[in-house]
């Protein structure tokens, strides 16, 4: 069982950064892949990013390329999402997730989510 809890969201203007965490509790967190979603109101839930196992190998949906960076630190349970340039359309609640396969823009299923954390991008 995993369990993760996001923080770091809040309210930012336009140009601004966030840096979200993801503290995963349970001994087997270097076993899961990584990654983080998003869902804007009215909107489905989107992939963002995600990080595999290593932390070698990284993938970010083209909207947040070059603005957003995804990493992961095994020895403390956490995985971030540091947030750069934000935009009034990167508004959204933000999901951690944990897989035990890779996760891709085409996953729809993971092994867990965490509640979101809110992210909102005033113009």
């Amino acid at each position: 069982q995993v369990q993760l809890v996001e923080s770091g969201g809040g309210l930012v203007q336009a140009g601004g950064s966030l840096r979200l965490s993801c503290a995963a509790s349970g001994r087997t967190f270097r076993n899961y892949a990584m990654g983080w979603f998003r869902q804007a109101p009215g909107k489905e839930r989107e992939f963002v990013a995600t990080i595999d196992w290593t932390g070698d190998y990284t993938d970010y949906d083209d909207s947040v390329k070059g603005r957003f960076t995804i990493s992961r630190d095994n020895a403390k349970n956490t995985v971030y999402l540091q947030m750069n340039s934000l935009q009034p359309e990167d508004t959204a609640i933000y999901y951690c997730a944990a897989n035990r396969v890779s996760i891709t823009a085409a996953t729809k299923f993971v092994d867990y989510w965490g509640q979101g954390t809110q992210v909102t991008v005033s113009s």
